[in-house]
C-alpha cells in the first residue's frame, strides 16, 4: 500500500531525513516519535510532497509519488491530506467554509475566486463537524472557537478531501490534556470506522502506547525503531531520545516533551 525506499531530505550539509524505509501494507494508525529535530515534520511533508525528497521514492499502492507533478501532484495531495500542529485555518472565516477549503484541489478557478459550493457539499462539511461534536460551531468565525475545537475543524476540513491517508503533524503539541485526547480519539476513531491509514507525529511516549497500532522511532534523521506499542520499553525509549535521557520507567509525557524543545534542525 504505502512504501518507503530510502527517503533522505538534505538542507544544505544537513540530511534531516537520512536514508528511511519502511512499509505499510494496510491502513493503520502510525505514530512517529523523536526528539525535535529527528526528521519526523520532514518526513510528513515529503509524503504529502510539500516538500521534495532530495533522495530516495515515495510508493502508494505502486504508483511513484515522487514523481509527480502539477495536477497528479495536486490529485494526491487530496488523496494524502494534511493536518498541522497550528491548525492553518483562516482565523476570520466561518468553520463551515474552512472545512469546504478541503474540497480547492477539486474546484475551478470561478468557484474558488467567488467562494460558491455546491448544496451537497456544505451538507457534507455539516455532517463532518457534527461527526466530530462541533457542528454547533458551523456558523461561527474559526478564531472564536478554543485549540482543540479549532483542530478538530482542521480534521474536518483533511475528512472533506475524502483521503486515503491522513498526516497529522504535532496535532496535539498546543492542546491541554483533555482537548489532546479528544482530538487523538477523533483521529483514532476515523481509522477504525473509515480505514483511513493516520501517520501522526507525537511528542509523547503515552500517547504512542495509546493510540497507535505501530510506532517509528526516529533520531538524527534515521528511523532506529519500527514495531509495536508493546515493544515500546524504556530501554527502547532511550535508544530513541538519547542515552542520557533519563527517563522513568514510566517514560511520562514531561520527561518525553523536556526533549522537544525547539532547535534550529528542521523537525
Amino acid at each position: 500500500m504505502l512504501r518507503i525506499e530510502n527517503l533522505t531530505k538534505r538542507f544544505g550539509s544537513n540530511s534531516a531525513v537520512d536514508n528511511v524505509s519502511f512499509t505499510v501494507d494496510k491502513p493503520m494508525m502510525i505514530g512517529v516519535i523523536g526528539a525535535s529535530g529527528a526528521g519526523k515534520s520532514t518526513m510528513l511533508r515529503m509524503l504529502n510532497r510539500l516538500n521534495d525528497a532530495t533522495e530516495g521514492s515515495i510508493f502508494f499502492n505502486d504508483h511513484d509519488v515522487t514523481r509527480l507533478q502539477g495536477k497528479a501532484k495536486r490529485e494526491w495531495q487530496s488523496e494524502c491530506a494534511m493536518i498541522f500542529q497550528q491548525f492553518n485555518l483562516v482565523p476570520r472565516m466561518d468553520v463551515v467554509s474552512n472545512v469546504l477549503h478541503g474540497t480547492l484541489n477539486k474546484r475551478g478557478t470561478l468557484a474558488t475566486l467567488f467562494n460558491l459550493y455546491p448544496t451537497e457539499d456544505i451538507h457534507k462539511a455539516i455532517e463532518i463537524l457534527d461527526r466530530l461534536g462541533i457542528a454547533e460551531h458551523a456558523p461561527k468565525r474559526a478564531e472564536a472557537l478554543s485549540g482543540g475545537q479549532q483542530q478538530r475543524v482542521a480534521i474536518a476540513r483533511a475528512l472533506m478531501q475524502d483521503p486515503q491517508i491522513i498526516l497529522a503533524d504535532e496535532p496535539i503539541a498546543s492542546l491541554d490534556p483533555m482537548n489532546a485526547q479528544i482530538v487523538m480519539e477523533a483521529l483514532r476513531r476515523i481509522h477504525e470506522e473509515d480505514g483511513r491509514m493516520v501517520i501522526a507525529n507525537l511528542h509523547t511516549l503515552d500517547t504512542a502506547r495509546r493510540y497507535c497500532d505501530r510506532v517509528i522511532g526516529m533520531r538524527q534523521g534515521r528511523v532506529v525503531f519500527d514495531g509495536t506499542p508493546e515493544q515500546l520499553t524504556t530501554g527502547v525509549a532511550r535508544d530513541i531520545y538519547g542515552a542520557g535521557a533519563g527517563f522513568s520507567e514510566a517514560a511520562t509525557s514531561t520527561e518525553i516533551e523536556a526533549l522537544n524543545t525547539p532547535e534550529a534542525v528542521p523537525a
